[in-house]
């Protein structure tokens, strides 16, 4: 992949009290337009504006974006004056799930504002205006749902389709499916109004968005600072109840069979790997409950520093490139799984389920799974049968997104409690858009 860059100036500065930017909250400095986000519980980094733009897709995705990241930062004259992770140049990436088809973004933004350890501070490549006034977010009125590409009987189907491959298999333990929903808005999409609300209700996920992709994921797939190296892994859920309250459903969660060996699968799919690339790796024997709104998980954090090479520590994007799919979103075994997850869905993921996140010049950077999340698609002009426009209704002139989620299919469950789950975890996009805080 032959590229030709331009040398590039980025100085970062630190943001002082006094300075308007300094007390706002990160996502309440977005100008509108393409924003782009990875933000919890305050910190993060926010974007805006394109100094550089790789798209690239199939098998070598992340090869192509591991090389092309490393030229470009050769061109750089950096002139930073903070020196925490995410300061610099940083360029925010998603990365399609499969490797056909689906496409790999990488957007490297002409500002970002980012606050660590409560240090704030603004990158800026080239000269952009950094005084644009802040655009009022718009709601985006009447909310209509229907089908996505696989609808809950389609899901329920695919869910059924999936145990009995299992049963007949013998050898697949776990299949991990997904379901889509379209959502039409009567008004024009603002993200910045899906992200507000996302970030209010769920401050302990990673509030993302890259190119159009919108989400809250409570999963960080690799988090790498230094020779430091860090992932979460979610795997194994229930969802509230009536009669039941969170420590009742965090007992149920904890002895269940199915949960807790769905969630070893994927805790060992994501340690096998990493730990190719560590000297050292701690994974708890137990895994712990996160408690969401929407749903509890199972989760484990697992832990490493990396090892040495004449080169240094192995690039956070060909880290991805081998834990990726873990069991967790693909299955067990992940190869054969995944395999069959097109034939049982019938629908493009794209980027849902892949990795999200961002890196900088120096190696350092976050990825999460890109879940509960929805990709804004242009809205379709309706038609009738005949082929005619058909009347005004919600999509025209307003905004279209499609939503998604997932769980993991073992050969003993059962499809209308899998319908049930992927339900719950649609709902932090449903209330978003919906305006629920």
């Amino acid at each position: 992949m032959a590229n030709t860059f331009r040398r590039l100036t980025a100085r970062t500065r630190r943001i002082e009290r006094g300075d308007a930017r300094h007390d706002r909250p990160l996502l309440e400095l977005l100008p509108g337009g393409a924003p782009l986000s990875w933000v919890r519980a305050g910190e993060g980094l926010v974007g805006w504006g394109c100094a550089a733009r790789l798209c690239t897709s199939g098998p070598d995705r992340f090869a192509d974006a591991d090389s092309w990241w490393v030229e470009l930062a050769e061109h750089f004259d950096i002139d930073d004056s903070v020196g925490l992770p995410g300061c610099g140049p940083v360029a925010f990436a998603s990365l399609a799930f499969a490797a056909e088809p689906g496409e790999s973004v990488l957007v490297v933004p002409e500002v970002v504002i980012g606050e660590r350890d409560g240090i704030r501070w603004i990158t800026t490549i080239g000269d952009p205006d950094t005084d644009n006034e802040i655009a009022p977010v718009h709601p985006p009125g009447t909310v209509s749902y229907s089908d996505g590409r696989l609808s809950s009987s389609g899901y329920r189907q695919a869910v059924s389709d999936a145990v009995r491959v299992m049963r007949e298999d013998g050898e697949l333990a776990k299949i991990v499916l997904a379901h889509d929903l379209v959502a039409d808005t009567s008004e024009p999409l603002d993200e910045r109004f899906l992200l507000h609300n996302l970030a209010a209700r769920y401050p302990s996920c990673w509030t993302f968005a890259v190119d159009g992709l919108l989400g809250a994921t409570p999963e960080m797939l690799l988090e790498r600072q230094g020779y430091a190296v860090r992932s979460r892994v979610l795997a194994g859920t229930v969802w509230p109840r009536e009669g039941w309250d969170d420590d009742e459903l965090a007992t149920e969660l904890l002895t269940s069979a199915k949960n807790r060996a769905e969630h070893a699968y994927a805790t060992r799919s994501l340690a096998d790997a990493l730990r190719a690339f560590c000297s050292e790796l701690e994974v708890p024997a137990e895994p712990q409950v996160l408690r969401l709104r929407n749903v509890l998980h199972l989760a484990t954090d697992v832990e490493g520093k990396l090892a040495d090479t004449p080169d240094g520590a192995t690039g956070l994007l060909s880290m991805l490139a081998a834990v990726h799919p873990t069991a967790a979103v693909g299955g067990t075994p992940t190869r054969e799984a995944v395999r069959r997850i097109p034939e049982l869905e019938g629908m493009d993921r794209g980027r849902y389920a892949g990795p999200v996140g961002w890196i900088d010049t120096a190696g350092n950077g976050e990825f999460g799974i890109a879940l509960r999340c929805a990709q804004v698609e242009a809205a379709e002009e309706p038609f009738e049968e005949d082929g005619s426009a058909a009347a005004p209704g919600p999509g025209r002139g307003g905004g279209r997104v499609r939503l998604f989620a997932g769980g993991g299919i073992v050969p003993d469950s059962e499809p209308d409690l899998e319908v049930a789950e992927v339900e719950a975890k649609l709902l932090p996009v449903r209330e978003a858009l919906e305006g629920v805080r």
